[in-house]
């Protein structure tokens, strides 16, 4: 009888029956793990921890203690009230995580307890603990330690969507890169550098020109001091590029029409300078140039995870080889969470800004 109530205790260690949303579901997990824990939120605009319920993963979810967290360009405006998560996501924000699995849902298959992975999340990172849909899981790239991977979900998510799917960059194409300095710019350099692309930027410092052209961009454009269409021009010979990447919008968006190619593609990922713009019909018309755009957060888990399985089909490898790494600016700790925004939001950074949350870096 005593070995019976021993193993049943074991059982019932591992699996846990939890309602969510009025439907019931098993989740498998690791012993010990707390009822609440802290996590950085929002209070009139600004970031503080506090102690909240630990949440539980959903069918086809994971529970990821999670070690690393990126600071993204959203969470700004989230904290702002400008951004506000979809129906069904924590109001904690955070995109971007590396951890280990700690918890398992219902439905959950190719991902186990103990694995450590980084992964998108569409809120809830800037916490001890943080639910994912498991299609949005990926490897730790053995290469890297748990910071530089908390850099590499939203950012390459974003560009490999955005400059390779959407934009279509192909190997021998010009592509130029508004914001090169920025966690999306230095990503986007090194891998359309890798795809055999040739780069150009723009920047807001000729010491963030400098880190960018040691990146791979053949040429970065201080756009303070020069105007970057005319400088386009002139290192094309007329020729303009076949791709922008641009995060401005605003009065970025006739100027980047002017310096596309025919049949050139302009992908819009943000709206720095705004979200309109007065464009010439005729000029879109007469060279055959395709205007698009995308935003990630909205999007599905399951767009979201063939998006996953392009970047560990394509892009992985180029990391295994130390050919394309997350850049890593500053590090600050959860508590440092308004530090890290007011950092970011300074526009000094070159790279990610990353919190450390539940790890020493290395996994």
């Amino acid at each position: 009888m005593l070995l019976l109530a021993a193993a049943l205790c074991a059982v019932i260690s591992a699996f846990t029956i939890i309602r969510a949303r009025g439907e019931i579901h098993t989740v498998k997990k690791t012993p010990e793990l707390p009822q609440t824990m802290t996590a950085a939120v929002i209070r009139d605009q600004n970031l503080v921890t506090a102690e909240v319920p630990l949440p539980l993963p959903r069918a086809g979810e994971v529970l990821v203690r999670v070690r690393a967290a990126g600071v993204n360009r959203p969470d700004l405006l989230q904290r702002r009230g400008l951004y506000p998560p979809p129906e069904g996501v924590t109001d904690i924000p955070g995109l971007e995580i590396s951890g280990d699995v700690v918890m398992t849902g219902s439905g959950v298959s190719g991902i186990k307890t103990g694995q450590k992975i980084c992964a998108l999340v569409a809120g809830g990172g800037y916490a001890e603990y943080c639910t994912v849909p498991a299609v949005q899981c990926l490897p730790l790239p053995k290469s890297l330690g748990w910071i530089a991977a908390a850099g590499i979900p939203e950012t390459f998510f974003t560009v490999w969507t955005n400059l390779f799917e959407r934009g279509a960059l192909q190997k021998g194409e010009r592509v130029l890169i508004h914001g090169g300095a920025s966690g999306i710019g230095t990503t986007a350099i090194q891998m359309a550098r890798a795809f055999g692309a040739k780069v150009y930027v723009t920047a807001g410092s000729d010491e963030k020109c400098a880190a960018c052209l040691k990146l791979g961009a053949m040429k970065a454009i201080n756009y303070k001091t020069e105007a970057f269409d005319a400088e386009i021009l002139r290192e094309t010979g007329g020729k303009g590029v076949d791709v922008i990447l641009d995060m401005v919008g605003g009065d970025y968006i006739p100027r980047n029409l002017k310096i596309l190619s025919p049949e050139g593609r302009h992908v819009s990922i943000a709206m720095q300078r705004g979200r309109s713009a007065e464009v010439d019909i005729l000029q879109i018309m007469s060279k055959r140039l395709v205007m698009t755009g995308s935003t990630l957060r909205p999007q599905s888990a399951a767009a979201k995870g063939k998006i996953a399985k392009a970047l560990k089909k394509n892009v992985w490898p180029f990391i295994a080889r130390k050919r394309i790494t997350p850049v890593i600016d500053r590090i600050y700790s959860l508590a440092e969470a308004q530090a890290a925004h007011d950092y970011l939001e300074a526009g000094a950074h070159f790279g990610k800004v990353i919190l450390r949350v539940n790890t020493a870096e290395k996994p």
